[in-house]
């Protein structure tokens, strides 16, 4: 009778508050399987951006001047303002100096000063790429100091070509670089020799047409 009251419970014992919890319990598991089924995964919404090479054209910050892209493929294609997409080049974003770069938050007036258009090359075409830059529109007499860089993005990050160039007029064009690519990607050789993409892509409209939407 002794070693029977040494398993004795002290106390009253209740079974309801024992299937209580356990009921509990098993709604918390139950609650913790779903919580990570519908949890969307982290690697999921991440988003690879393909890029065998990044064009840069900028000019100075908050200058009203419009200052043109144009890149023209192996094969012929163009990217311009009107053409943001061609072959496997995109060109980001047509920034037309400070036309539209103020927008009004809560009434107060905020500016992106950066003036800059960006070319993808996502993939590799292989032959010669000739890369532009255009005056659309100039505001004053005063040139415009421009900068072209090219970088090979795969397998590792290296500038193919850099430099500053000055635009000093509506409707100065000029030839920053033409670069060479072999199949594998690699670069053969680059060169400066001039030649209008303006013309090819928009003959006429240079000569009294549109241009630029401005709506």
């Amino acid at each position: 009778m002794e070693n029977e009251r040494l398993y004795e419970r002290e106390g009253h014992y209740d079974a309801f508050t024992d299937l209580l919890f356990n009921a509990l319990l098993g709604f918390a598991f139950m609650f913790f399987i779903a919580f990570l089924l519908i949890n969307p995964d982290a690697e999921a919404g991440k988003v690879e951006l393909k890029a065998e090479f990044i064009i840069t054209v900028a000019w100075p910050d908050m200058h009203p001047d419009d200052i043109d892209t144009y890149v023209q493929d192996p094969v012929g294609n163009i990217v311009w303002y009107n053409w943001k997409e061609a072959g496997l080049m995109h060109l980001d974003r047509d920034d037309r100096g400070n036309y539209r770069d103020t927008i009004l938050v809560k009434g107060i007036p905020v500016a992106s000063p950066l003036n800059q258009e960006t070319v993808t090359l996502r993939g590799i075409v292989a032959g010669e790429y000739t890369v532009n830059i255009f005056h659309f529109l100039a505001t004053s007499t005063d040139a415009v100091p421009v900068s072209i860089k090219v970088e090979k993005i795969n397998p590792s990050v290296s500038v193919v070509y850099y430099d500053t160039l000055e635009l000093d007029h509506r409707g100065h064009e000029r030839t920053a670089v033409r670069f060479k690519v072999s199949s594998d990607g690699s670069i053969e050789n680059t060169s400066f020799r001039q030649k209008s993409l303006m013309r090819e892509v928009q003959p006429q409209s240079w000569r009294g047409g549109s241009g630029h939407n401005q709506t």
